[in-house]
C-alpha cells in the first residue's frame, strides 16, 4: 500500500472563524466533519503570523529567523530545504498546487516551479493570473466582488483561484493514486480580494461577526505599536461589538466547500492517505480594537486550525488541547515516509501523537515577530518579537516596545498585561529564560544581551562573547569548514581564537 500525505493550506483562518473551534455561525461543515472523522487540535500555532515567514517555517521546519525569510517576500536561504526537496529526492512524488509566496518576488509569485516539486502540477498565483482570458478578468480577479458583480459578470466558483487549484489537485489524486505521493493544495482564499461565488456572498449579506469582549480593549499598558495599529484601522471597526466583513465570511465558508471537495476526492481514490488541514495565521477581526495582521502574538491571530485525518489510524473526534507548532510538520512527513529528521530541523514529529492522542506531552511552543515584508514601512515595520506560550501563560518579548504577559487559563482575552505585576515575576522570569535558551539554541541571528536586560528585571547583566556554535549539516549542502584549521566540521561547539 503507498504512502499518500495530503496538505490543506488556506490563508487567513484562525479558530474563530471555523465552526467546529465553537464558531457554528461560520458554516464550514466540511471542516468540521473533517475534525468529526480525524483528531482536532485546538492550540495549535502558526510560528509568525505573517503570511511568507509563517509558510517558510512549514515547509523548511526552521523558524523564519533561522530559514531567512524575516518578511513576506522574501526566499528562504540556500541550507533551508524544503520538504518538497527532501522528499523528491527519496523518490517520493512531491506537488505543490496553489499559493506559495517563498520566491523573494511578490504576492503572486514568478510562475517558476521551484526545486523539488512536480512542474506539471505548479500552479501559483502567477500562473493563476496568466489562466484568465482577459485583461478584465485579470482587473476583476483583484477587486472585492458583490454577488451582483458576480452574477452579472457571469463568474461562478470556475473562476477562482481556490477551484482551479483544487481542479488540478483532484487530478494529481487521481493520476498517481498507486503511487507514494505528498500533495500540498495551498488554496488562497479567503485572502483578501475575497472572490468567491455569488451564492455564498448572498448567505452572508449584512452577516455581522460578534467580537469578544477584548473587542473594546483600551490598550492600556499594551505596546505602543498596537495601539499605532488601531488607530490606523478605527474607522473599519464599529462599535467594537460586531464587525461587518460580508465577503471574508462569504469566502471563508467557500473554501469550506472547496475542502470538501478535496477530503471527498481522497475518499473515493486514496482512502488511506493522511490528509492534514491548517492555515497561515488568523486574523485580528476587531479583537484588541485590530484588524488585519502585524506585530502582536494574541491568539485571534497566532492561534490555527490544525486537523488531522487518517483512516483506520487515529481516534475519530479526538482533541488534543497541548499546545503544537507548524514547525513540527515537516519531521511528521518525513517520518510518514519513514526518514529520519536531520539535526538542523527545529520541531518535532507528531506522528505518534496522531495514532494516540494521549501521548502529546508537548508543554510550550515559540513564535516570533521579524518585520511584515520589505516593500513598505506599514504593519508595524521592524517589530522584532520572541514569544513562548504554554499550557496557561503567554510571554512576549517586544524588543523596540512593551513586554506582554497573559495568563490565558484567567484571562483568556488576554486583557490583562501582567509584564509588571510582581504576584506573576517567578513564572515570568522562568518564561523570559526559555525564550533566551530556545533563541541561542535555533541560533537566532538577533540574539543578544537586548532580550536578558528588561526594565522588569532590573536590567539584567548578560555574558559577552562565549563559543563559536555553527548550524548542523542539512544533508544536502556541503557543511561548513573550521575557522581555525580550515578542515570539516567534526563538531558543533567549539571555541573561537
Amino acid at each position: 500500500m503507498p504512502n499518500q500525505a495530503v496538505f490543506i493550506l488556506t490563508d487567513t483562518q484562525g479558530t474563530d472563524v471555523v465552526g467546529c473551534y465553537g464558531r457554528p455561525e461560520m458554516k464550514t461543515p466540511y471542516i468540521d466533519k473533517m475534525a468529526a472523522e480525524g483528531i482536532r487540535f485546538n492550540r495549535a500555532y502558526s510560528t509568525q503570523p505573517v503570511c511568507g515567514p509563517a509558510r517558510s517555517a512549514i515547509f523548511t521546519g526552521l523558524y523564519p529567523h533561522s530559514n531567512g525569510v524575516l518578511g513576506n517576500d522574501m526566499a528562504p536561504c540556500l541550507d533551508a530545504k524544503t520538504i518538497g526537496q527532501r522528499l523528491s529526492g527519496l523518490g517520493v512524488r512531491t506537488g505543490y498546487i496553489g499559493k506559495w509566496h517563498l520566491d523573494g518576488t511578490d504576492y503572486f509569485g514568478n510562475g517558476v516551479c521551484p526545486e523539488g516539486w512536480d512542474p506539471d502540477y505548479w500552479f501559483d498565483g502567477r500562473c493563476y493570473l496568466d489562466s484568465l482570458g482577459s485583461k478584465e478578468e485579470r482587473d476583476f480577479s483583484r477587486l472585492v466582488p458583490t454577488a451582483k458583480d458576480m452574477r452579472d459578470n457571469g463568474y461562478d466558483e470556475t473562476f477562482t483561484m481556490a477551484h482551479r487549484s483544487v481542479d488540478k489537485a483532484l487530478e494529481f489524486i487521481e493520476r498517481y493514486k498507486d503511487e507514494d505521493f505528498f500533495l500540498v493544495v495551498s488554496i488562497d482564499e479567503p485572502h483578501h480580494p475575497f472572490i468567491c461565488p455569488a451564492e455564498y456572498l448572498e448567505a452572508f449579506e449584512g452577516f455581522e461577526y460578534k467580537i469578544g469582549p477584548n473587542g473594546k480593549d483600551t490598550l492600556k499598558d499594551k505596546p505602543q505599536s498596537q495601539k499605532d495599529w488601531s488607530n490606523h484601522v478605527k474607522s473599519h471597526l464599529g462599535d467594537g461589538e460586531k464587525l461587518r466583513m460580508d465577503a471574508f465570511f462569504a469566502c471563508n465558508s467557500y473554501c469550506d466547500y472547496e475542502i470538501g471537495r478535496i477530503n471527498n476526492a481522497i475518499d473515493k481514490w486514496i482512502p488511506n492517505a493522511l490528509s492534514i488541514y491548517t492555515s497561515d495565521h488568523g486574523d485580528m477581526l476587531g479583537s484588541h480594537a485590530l484588524l488585519g495582521k502585524g506585530p502582536n502574538m494574541y491568539e485571534e491571530i497566532a492561534k490555527i486550525p490544525f486537523i488531522v485525518r487518517w483512516n483506520g489510524h487515529l481516534p475519530a473526534g479526538a482533541v488534543v488541547d497541548r499546545p503544537i507548532s507548524h514547525i513540527d510538520l515537516v519531521p511528521t512527513f518525513l517520518e510518514f515516509f519513514d526518514q529520519d529528521s536531520p539535526e538542523i530541523l527545529h520541531g518535532e514529529s507528531l506522528l505518534k501523537v496522531f495514532s494516540n492522542p494521549t501521548v502529546c506531552e508537548r508543554e510550550r511552543v515559540f513564535l516570533e515577530f521579524n518585520r511584515f515584508e520589505l516593500d513598505h514601512d506599514g504593519f508595524g515595520a521592524f517589530s522584532p518579537t520572541r514569544c513562548v506560550t504554554n499550557r496557561r501563560y503567554k510571554l512576549a518579548i517586544n524588543l523596540s516596545d512593551k513586554d506582554e504577559l497573559y495568563d490565558l487559563e484567567t484571562d483568556p482575552d488576554e486583557l490583562r498585561n501582567l509584564i509588571d505585576d510582581e504576584v506573576h515575576a517567578e513564572v515570568r522570569d522562568q518564561l523570559h529564560g526559555e525564550i533566551v535558551e530556545w533563541m541561542n539554541r535555533t541560533r537566532d541571528p538577533f540574539r543578544g544581551p537586548q532580550w536578558i536586560s528588561r526594565d522588569w528585571n532590573g536590567r539584567a547583566a548578560s555574558s559577552w562573547g562565549g563559543p563559536t556554535r555553527p548550524r548542523p549539516a542539512d544533508g544536502f549542502n556541503r557543511h561548513t569548514l573550521l575557522y581555525d584549521t580550515a578542515e570539516p566540521i567534526d563538531r558543533l561547539v567549539y571555541d573561537k581564537h
